[in-house]
């Protein structure tokens, strides 16, 4: 089985036409400090938290996709818990 390489993204000094910068926030509810890891088009992504970053506009759309769908699930498991 092959492996795939997962590059760690760093903050260039030339910003490539195709990027945008992001920062993954610390989670201050439970400390989570683990790196977040994105795959797109094959080629996987790791993202330190805390650290303004430059990332493909695609890895940014995959985050807020996310983000999106975890809201979304929160609002369904109150309305949920609230019918009870």
């Amino acid at each position: 089985m092959a492996t795939r390489k997962t590059e760690e993204v760093e903050n260039a000094a030339v910003k490539a036409p195709d990027t945008v910068t992001i920062k993954i926030p610390i989670d201050p509810s439970n400390r989570n400090e683990d790196d977040i890891t994105v795959g797109l088009n094959g080629k996987m992504f790791k993202i330190k938290r805390g650290i303004p970053v430059d990332v493909p506009k695609g890895v940014a759309e995959i985050l807020e996709h996310s983000e999106s769908q975890e809201r979304a699930a929160f609002e369904y498991i109150d309305q949920a818990s609230s019918n009870d």
